[in-house]
């Protein structure tokens, strides 16, 4: 194997988000994990019924679906098309409405439009540091004033440094997650290589998140004109601290 490289690939999530990675993504997450998730998100962000909300990135949109029986309007955002397809199709056949588009997570064009926001499935950080930073730039346009915004971050440092494994395995569905990571401290990054294994299919797919610590993070959600509101490590309201499973990072737009 060769060496994991400690330059981020150019908007490598491109070329990430598509087939046996959705596949695996799919086959990962249970129902029970998303009615929690959903839990979490309908009590931290206090939205009333019929209120407005935004996933961003929402994937096939499994927590939209959830939100969307609970009785509020949802607007997801994702770039891979083969998920916004996937959700199209289940929202027109069950008849559950949810507005989608395909963009990237930083191209909203919405002004005050939303009550609520979240950002679920570890999917902050993938950008540079501007680019992270216009993300939540662009949140805080879309949302009313006073609105909240939920950040889920497993990649934050306190959760994964000091349990950081080089080398992982993972066999879900019928197929194996190999991962080789890399933590490059003067970036703050993870570089991690994925390879899919199914039958005889070998695919493997490079891939870079920056590694903000709580403090780092809360100072981005500051400046970007939230502020933040509580830090909870796991959807059943765990405390964060160190080694927490994630981040769930609650905030409020002041400006």
């Amino acid at each position: 194997m060769g060496e994991i490289r400690s330059v981020m690939t150019e908007n490598w999530w491109q070329n990430f988000f598509y087939g046996v990675a959705l596949d695996f993504w799919r086959a990962a997450v249970p129902e029970e994990h998303t009615r929690a998730e959903a839990d979490f998100i309908e009590k931290h962000l206090q939205v009333v019924p019929g209120g407005k909300i935004l996933d961003v990135p929402c994937g096939n949109g499994r927590l939209s679906f959830e939100l969307v029986a609970r009785g509020f309007q949802l607007t997801g955002v994702d770039i891979a098309s083969e998920f916004i397809a996937e959700a199209q199709e289940k929202s027109a056949e069950g008849g559950q409405s949810i507005e989608l588009h395909t963009r990237e997570m930083r191209d909203l064009p919405w002004a005050e439009e939303f009550e609520g926001a979240f950002c679920f499935g570890n999917s902050f950080g993938y950008l540079d540091e501007q680019g992270n930073s216009e993300f939540l730039s662009a949140v805080h346009r879309a949302l009313k004033p006073q609105a909240r915004f939920i950040i889920d971050y497993g990649a934050v440092a306190e959760a994964l440094l000091p349990v950081l494994e080089e080398e992982r395995s993972f066999e879900i569905g019928g197929i194996t997650l190999n991962a080789r990571s890399r933590y490059d401290h003067q970036q703050s990054r993870l570089f991690t290589d994925y390879t899919f294994i199914r039958d005889d299919l070998v695919d493997t797919r490079p891939s870079s998140q920056r590694v903000y610590t709580y403090r780092e993070l809360a100072g981005l959600l500051t400046e970007a004109g939230f502020t933040p509101q509580a830090a909870y490590g796991s959807a059943q309201e765990e405390p964060f601290k160190l080694r927490a499973q994630r981040l769930l990072l609650v905030s409020r737009k002041t400006g």
